[in-house]
């Protein structure tokens, strides 16, 4: 089998450094006053700053690191300073997904970006993939770095997660956004009708294991990423699932949306959400059913549409994401003059 071999990444590395030279500088607008980052908890390892498949670039701006939970490690990059918010990846990413969005936040929020449970440089636990399990690992994490009430934005696979994670432990959650993310359940057949790979990653084991080789990474991943993550960003990517590990960890997600419908159809009317919820769709992908699905669980769901984009909303339109982020976390903040029509539905 061909293996793939990491590169350098130099050339991420100076883009982002102008990024955090003004988080540093403070030279963005609409910066809060910094709140006290939390001291290190127990269980909380630092690893300074370096390369690896997270939001990497900030040089000494960041703090990156791991911290213990059940069944391994969580590995989180941080920065910034001001409300807690909580930033989850989906698949087939990690959280190098917000390397474009991630430095602007940290002018406005303390962003914790965390590679989910057996992705990224987190452990690969041997079981509980399902999101109850894997929200409260992330929870754990969260705990451990200090933090009590947070706020999550969440993309794809770790949308449900997010949203575990707010129907769970609703008294933590402040605010809930989640992009292109729409709940298993009734959903989930109107998904199937025009992607395959959802059914194909939900086999059971060892089939797309053995389908999908070390040298097939960036035929099959590319596929996702084609015309909407540019070739040089889908590298830390490809080389994160290069690891045969991790690629069961990513389908072990799929083979849990079973399970997951059926918790949140078992949950859903006892458990809603009562927390804001901004439910983002792509013009270009699924529109308005990610906000359809989270209309039975949630109280108060505001809808938006991201323009300009396909799936991968944070990498082909980071301008969209940092706007509309800092209009609904930040109720009152009056975002960009004059406001774009298509940040309506953000305004918390």
């Amino acid at each position: 089998m061909r293996r793939i071999h990491p590169t350098p990444l130099g050339r991420y590395t100076a883009a982002l450094a102008t990024l955090t030279l003004l988080i540093l500088t403070g030279a963005c607008a609409n910066t809060p006053a910094p709140a006290p980052a939390p001291s290190a908890s127990a269980g909380a390892e630092s690893a300074g700053s370096g390369p690896g498949t997270g939001p990497t670039g900030f040089a000494e701006a960041v703090e990156q690191g791991s911290v213990a939970v059940d069944g391994g490690t969580i590995h989180y990059t941080r920065a910034g300073s001001g409300p807690p918010l909580l930033l989850l990846h989906g698949w087939p990413e990690t959280s190098y997904a917000w390397h474009k969005t991630m430095p602007d936040l940290a002018n406005s929020y303390t962003v914790i970006a965390l590679d989910l449970p057996g992705l990224g440089e987190s452990s690969v636990p041997a079981g509980g993939y399902d999101k109850a399990s894997t929200a409260r690992r992330v929870h754990e994490a969260v705990q451990r770095l200090g933090y009590r009430e947070i706020m999550i934005l969440a993309h794809d696979l770790g949308g449900i997660v997010g949203f575990t994670y707010a129907r769970d432990f609703p008294t933590e959650v402040t605010r809930l956004a989640v992009l292109e993310s729409p709940l298993p359940g009734p959903t989930s057949d109107k998904l199937n009708q025009f992607t395959w790979h959802i059914l194909f990653n939900s086999t059971p084991a060892p089939i797309p294991e053995q389908l999908i080789d070390d040298e097939d990474v960036p035929t099959y991943l590319g596929m996702f990423f084609e015309g909407s993550v540019s070739p040089a960003d889908r590298e830390p990517y490809y080389r994160a699932y290069a690891d045969p590990t991790r690629r069961h960890a990513g389908y072990e997600y799929y083979r849990a949306l079973r399970a997951d419908a059926a918790d949140i159809q078992r949950n859903g009317a006892s458990k809603r959400l009562a927390m804001p919820v901004l439910a983002v769709g792509a013009a270009r992908s699924l529109g308005g059913l990610v906000a359809e699905s989270y209309r039975p669980v949630a109280n108060d769901v505001r809808e938006a549409s991201a323009p300009d984009s396909a799936h991968f909303i944070p990498e082909e339109n980071p301008r969209f994401v940092i706007d509309c982020a800092r209009l609904f976390f930040t109720p009152g903040h009056t975002g960009p003059t004059p406001p774009r029509p298509e940040l309506a539905g953000c305004a918390g």
